[in-house]
């Protein structure tokens, strides 16, 4: 009921690859059909509440020691770089249990970050992120590409929106355009995340890069927010992308936690009170509403 009262009308749910494919590690209770039956009746609580899901592939396995590499795990408990082929059976599965509700979005993998080879155009990184498999440099793991991931939905029936962020941790939309993945149902978004801290974070970056996008296929920004527990940046972006009629979702609804934990936190407890940083989301959404 809190998030109705903010008006929001979309979440985002961040899932676990190992959790969702019952992966031997992972706790019974957590596990397979558990994991599944309760995100199952979260869409449904959502959904009943006039809310749109969108589901997140955030961890996943593979080990990956890369130069960006901020956890060394074999295990989904990490960000990791680019989806394991593991991915293929775990969308497959959401896919077959989410078809047919229009009311479910497929974001295809959190924030995607293949590394490129010294003195390779960028263009090598983007080959990996549309074809996985040897086009990936420097990651030893099997990666699935987005293209096998989104024939691997289709090949269920399912029809859902499909949203797909682009290198840099989703930030870079520069190639987008030109490494699109095929799709029969042409029901692909581009998803873009944008803080304060990216190199994409400027009007003039927004109007070269992201704009052109938003000009030939829907965009949805998976996640804005800033690290200093204010509001100045998020309220400068969303007025952008209201002027461009494009979507957008805060991170996170998740308490904070002592001195603000870095300024990602929208509220103050679970009953919808806002952080510093959650009070300008929150008003932004009431201005919109009242419109």
């Amino acid at each position: 009921m809190a998030m109705k009262r903010w008006h929001i009308n979309a979440v985002r749910v961040p899932l676990n690859e190992a959790c969702w494919n019952g992966q031997p590690y992972v706790r019974r209770n957590f596990a397979g059909l558990n994991y599944q039956r309760a995100i199952e009746n979260y869409v449904k609580r959502l959904n009943s509440n006039g809310i749109v899901a969108i589901l997140d592939l955030h961890w996943t396995n593979g080990k990956y020691t890369g130069p960006a590499s901020g956890c060394a795990s074999a295990r989904a408990v990490c960000q990791k770089p680019m989806p394991d082929v593991n991915a293929i059976k775990f969308w497959t599965s959401v896919a077959n249990s989410f078809k047919g509700n229009d009311s479910v979005i497929f974001d295809l993998f959190n924030e995607p970050y293949p590394e490129i080879a010294s003195g390779a155009d960028e263009t090598t990184g983007w080959s990996c992120w549309l074809h996985g498999g040897v086009a990936c440099v420097g990651i030893s793991y099997p990666v699935a590409g987005m293209q096998s991931i989104v024939n691997a939905i289709r090949s269920t029936g399912a029809h859902n929106v499909i949203m797909i962020g682009g290198l840099a941790w989703a930030n870079d939309l520069s190639q987008w355009l030109a490494h699109e993945p095929v799709d029969p149902d042409h029901n692909l978004v581009a998803s873009w995340h944008s803080r304060n801290f990216n190199a994409c974070s400027t009007v003039a970056c927004w109007n070269s890069q992201i704009a052109p996008v938003i000009a030939r296929v829907p965009v949805i920004v998976g996640e804005i927010g800033e690290n200093d527990c204010r509001d100045t940046y998020l309220m400068h972006l969303m007025a952008w992308l209201d002027s461009h009629s494009t979507s957008y979702l805060a991170w996170a609804w998740d308490v904070a936690k002592g001195s603000c934990r870095g300024g990602s936190d929208l509220i103050a407890n679970y009953d919808g009170s806002p952080t510093p940083y959650g009070t300008g989301y929150k008003s932004h959404l009431s201005s919109i509403a009242q419109r």
